[in-house]
């Protein structure tokens, strides 16, 4: 078994199991609950097959989903995510920092990952809380669990990525 295929699923299984077993039961100050499992779409390999990252991506979020009785929200989320961060990542770096084998997280400067995820994170948040809530006569709760969570999951993702993911 190809060593990125193995530690994409690893990554995968693991990220899920964090989010259902522990991420999902912290609420902090009553309703701060951080997202990490985004964490695997932020760091799964560019050169693989978009069709099979896409897939992917949706039953990472619907895995979430089952787990959380959601109905379907995460998965939503995620698989939009997962269709935008190319090009969001190209804007980020601009096209002469950016090479499709080559790229790491770990590669790339602090403020260019911060972006990078907190982009993509602000998008997905926006996304689950929209969703959940779907009233626009609750936008203004909307965008203030999308931003004080997406602040919360930002923290932990970039702390993640920073000791877990090795540099190439």
């Amino acid at each position: 078994m190809n060593n990125s295929i193995f530690s994409n699923s690893i990554r995968f299984i693991g990220l899920v199991l964090l989010q259902v077993l522990i991420l999902n039961h912290i609420n902090l100050f009553g309703y701060l609950n951080p997202m990490v499992y985004i964490v695997w779409v932020f760091l799964f390999p560019i050169k693989k097959e978009k069709g099979f990252f896409l897939i992917a991506s949706f039953l990472l979020g619907l895995s979430i989903d089952i787990f959380s009785d959601s109905g379907g929200i995460n998965a939503a989320a995620t698989l939009f995510i997962a269709f935008v961060r190319l090009p969001i990542l190209k804007t980020v770096l601009r096209k002469s920092d950016f090479d499709y084998f080559l790229f790491n997280l770990r590669d790339i400067s602090i403020d260019k990952i911060f972006i990078y995820i907190a982009t993509l994170t602000i998008i997905h948040h926006f996304i689950v809380f929209f969703l959940e809530y779907f009233s626009i006569t609750d936008l203004i709760t909307v965008i203030s669990n999308t931003f004080f969570t997406s602040l919360f999951t930002i923290i932990v993702s970039i702390l993640g990525i920073l000791l877990f993911v090795k540099k190439k």
